[in-house]
């Protein structure tokens, strides 16, 4: 009861009345405060160090499940006590830390001062103060769970003016994600607002080239809707001034080049990592990848036409995309990539207008995406609106405190995104798309078939993938497949890898075994492989996600004996 009574909210309950059911309401905000940096100079002074602040943050998260009932309980009295009504006027005056943050929500208002430091997703709820919350939560819809409305309820402090509400219900906030194109039901869905979503495993390998509507979908926010006649393409920081380009201009001014290139979610097998210990993210499976045909002017060529040349070759150093999709604070999604893979004559860098011999469909950037072969999905900027040629790196969001690789001992309290680089090139990777976990293989049919994919980013080459039915005791070489056509199996050049390799191979079934713990692992041209096991590569967001890939089937023995 000593740790109760340092929470304020606590006090005037005293030692001798404290009743169960007004405890648990107030302990979740009481933890929370003891996690809030702003507590450190008051728990130094009582002799507690920052871990025992977590410590005792822990010990209280854990009285309010024990006194859930009395949350419930204490809710109900709360109804039976009317709160004050407050005018939309005074709601307005509340809008900084100052004069305290007050937001509306369904009617009730709520004085969200205290939580602003800790909001995950940073001073982005401030865009809310004074005003209401839902047409912000219809963007960021991870909000429409209910242990976010249980948290918010605890701020409560008042019910808006009857007519103020009828003024709000008048304005319809519509669903930003309203328009979002129609998706193939095969999908399996990893998020519906923002969609992202992955083809099943069994038909990822079926073909070389993967159809356009199973290909992996990655959005961070709604899909913009581009009129293609009024689409135009800015490109800034160089010299001659900013160039426009509309669409048929990109089409008709620069020559039209096809690339065939794997794209990758830097969050590919995230699942897989999460099991070793739990990570941030959406729990990708095995397919968030693809391989498709990609067909547009290069970058570079754009980039001489706008006034690249050696003068601005001695000062940049990255090329920003900024896409037209944008938050609810009108920043758009970007992201960069070094200048030298830009205008290289061998970095077939695309402002690609195609996919799969078709216009580029919404999902996947229409009108224009950037094709960056050999790099990470995310600098692969969608519904490309703006490039600039920069000494800088992009400072979105998504360059700077999202996709990078940690060491497996840092956490979040210990994150520092400035310490580690963006992630550019991916490491070596290689997945078993068939027979599926658990699958069950009949005794009878003898030999077992394995099939899969392998890739490597950078424009490395895979040049084998290693296969074990054992749990990695023996190990035989697949046949890797380079196109859906038997005569053309050749080499890409050196350097300029940018298309997965399908593989397959038969074995046997041994023996004795009742079930089989399949295995493969890939080696590209530099002599990369995967580690064997997820813990020396685990990091906080399950980024990189690359070692062995292991699954295990059973073998049903014939059941016709006597």
């Amino acid at each position: 009861m000593l740790l109760l009574r340092r929470c304020h909210r606590l006090n005037p309950i005293g030692p001798l009345s404290i009743d169960r059911n007004q405890v648990a309401p107030v302990v979740a905000s009481c933890a929370v405060r003891l996690c809030s940096s702003s507590n450190d100079q008051r728990f130094h002074q009582y002799g507690f160090s920052a871990s025992w602040r977590h410590v005792l943050a822990g010990l209280l998260a854990g009285t309010g499940a024990v006194l859930a009932y009395g949350l419930h309980r204490h809710k109900a009295i709360e109804k039976s006590s009317p709160l004050p009504i407050i005018s939309q006027e005074e709601v307005t005056r509340h809008r900084s830390l100052k004069d305290g943050v007050w937001v509306t929500y369904q009617g009730g208002v709520y004085d969200i001062t205290e939580f602003v430091s800790i909001h995950p997703g940073g001073e982005k709820i401030m865009m809310a103060a004074g005003g209401a919350i839902e047409p912000f939560w219809s963007l960021y819809a991870v909000h429409n769970q209910e242990h976010v409305l249980e948290i918010l309820s605890e701020y409560k402090i008042g019910e808006l003016k009857a007519e103020d509400l009828k003024k709000q219900s008048t304005f319809k906030s519509s669903d930003p994600y309203s328009s979002d194109p129609e998706r193939h039901p095969a999908l399996r869905t990893n998020s519906l607002k923002p969609f992202n979503a992955e083809p099943p495993p069994e038909i990822l390998a079926d073909s070389y080239i993967t159809p356009t509507a199973f290909f992996f979908k990655r959005n961070h926010l709604p899909v913009p809707q581009v009129d293609p006649d009024l689409y135009r393409l800015h490109v800034e920081g160089l010299p001659r001034g900013v160039l426009t380009l509309s669409l048929e201009e990109l089409k008709t001014r620069f020559p039209k080049h096809t690339i065939t290139a794997t794209l990758q979610c830097a969050g590919n097998r995230r699942s897989e990592m999460n099991k070793t210990r739990q990570v941030k993210g959406l729990n990708w499976g095995f397919g968030a990848i693809g391989n498709a045909t990609w067909s547009g002017a290069k970058l570079r060529d754009v980039l001489l036409a706008a006034g690249y040349g050696p003068d601005v070759a001695q000062w940049a150093r990255h090329v920003q995309f900024e896409g037209l999709d944008k938050e609810i604070t009108g920043s758009a999604y970007g992201a960069s990539i070094p200048i030298n893979k830009a205008v290289s004559e061998e970095g077939d860098v695309l402002l690609a207008y195609e996919m799969n011999g078709k216009d580029i469909p919404a999902d996947h950037g229409f009108p224009i995406r950037v094709v960056v072969p050999g790099v990470v999905g995310t600098r692969n900027v969608k519904w490309l609106g703006k490039i600039v040629v920069s000494a800088q790196e992009s400072n979105s969001h998504w360059q700077q405190k999202d996709y990078k690789g940690f060491a497996p001992g840092i956490d979040w309290d210990t994150v520092d995104y400035k310490s580690a680089p963006a992630i550019q090139e991916l490491p070596v990777q290689s997945a078993i798309t068939t027979p599926a976990e658990g699958s069950v293989i009949d005794r009878s049919e003898e030999m077992l078939t394995v099939k899969g994919y392998a890739w490597s980013g950078g424009g490395r080459e895979v040049i084998r993938v290693d296969v074990s039915v054992d749990g990695g005791k023996t190990w035989k070489e697949a046949k890797l497949k380079s196109s859906d056509k038997e005569e053309d199996q050749t080499s890409p050049p050196l350097g300029r890898a940018w298309a997965w390799k399908l593989w397959e191979i038969t074995v046997p079934l041994p023996p004795e075994a009742q079930e089989l713990e399949l295995i493969c692992k890939a080696v590209d041209n530099s002599y990369n492989t995967q580690p064997d096991t997820f813990g020396p590569i685990w990091n906080v967001r399950g980024l990189l996600s690359n070692a062995w890939h292991r699954v295990k089937v059973k073998i049903s023995e014939d059941d016709d004996e006597e």
